[in-house]
């Protein structure tokens, strides 16, 4: 895909990722919608990079449609939908099932409730694309942080979903599977499992984005050890998971 002129959707926009995102995209002469549940965040990236702000919490079925008819009637058909907003909650079997719920619904059940209401419309008009931000957690899980290891694998599964049922008519899929980006998410854990082979800069992470989608390649890993890891785990999945109770012991000694 070439992004010049495209009508881009990017969510959680007011900050890391997604703001890395709406700058990479506005320098590719891409139209960009910054929608983020920081409606003052929004407005600053919109206004900074040319853009639009509109606030959305994708926990909501009925906001995440609202944003993409805003964004068809004002703007243009969405070319390109970035699924990024998602967030982070630590512990294991002890954490509430309100947040699980809310877990569930903003890492996962969002980017079914974007598919429902745009997938129709990128293929009655001969396609389009999505980028869904997860994580390597998605492909390798997360020791410290059951509910974000659960919906980013969730994540990653749905996008694979969408690409084998709906490429052939036109839909190109993207799922971004970095480790450790500095971002509010991040503050307070440079030094973690995630971060073990360094922390990118949103900017970094948005330039591996913008290739993968030229490229119209499934998986952006800004960090390539990760599909080393991968392969690790494919080759061999119990001495996989016995290097990782080690690193969940040296991260996670009291679990």
């Amino acid at each position: 895909m070439d992004l010049k002129n495209k009508t881009v959707v990017v969510t959680g926009a007011a900050q890391g990722i997604g703001r890395g995102l709406v700058e990479r995209f506005a320098d590719e002469g891409a139209r960009v919608v910054c929608s983020d549940m920081d409606v003052p965040g929004a407005q600053s990236v919109a206004t900074q990079f040319g853009g639009v702000a509109f606030s959305c919490d994708v926990s909501s079925e009925n906001q995440i449609k609202a944003l993409i008819e805003f964004t068809e009637n004002t703007v243009g058909p969405i070319d390109l939908f970035c699924a990024n907003a998602g967030i982070l909650t630590l512990g294991g079997l002890d954490v509430p099932d309100d947040q699980w719920d809310k877990m569930w619904k903003t890492n996962v059940m969002s980017h079914v409730w974007t598919a429902r209401h745009l997938v129709p419309r990128m293929i009655g008009r001969g396609g389009g694309y999505i980028l869904t931000t997860a994580s390597a957690a998605g492909l390798l899980n997360q020791p410290g942080a059951a509910p974000y290891g659960v919906t980013k694998h969730a994540a990653v599964g749905f996008a694979e979903w969408l690409s084998l049922t709906y490429g052939d008519k036109g839909l190109r899929v993207s799922v971004l599977c970095p480790q450790a980006v500095r971002s509010k998410m991040t503050e307070g854990h440079e030094v973690s499992v995630a971060s073990i082979d360094g922390m990118l800069e949103p900017a970094d992470v948005a330039e591996a984005c913008v290739e993968a989608i030229q490229a119209e390649r499934f998986l952006v890993l800004p960090h390539p050890q990760v599909l080393e890891y991968l392969q690790l785990k494919a080759a061999d999945y119990d001495r996989w998971l016995g290097g990782m109770r080690k690193l969940n012991q040296k991260f996670n000694p009291d679990t």
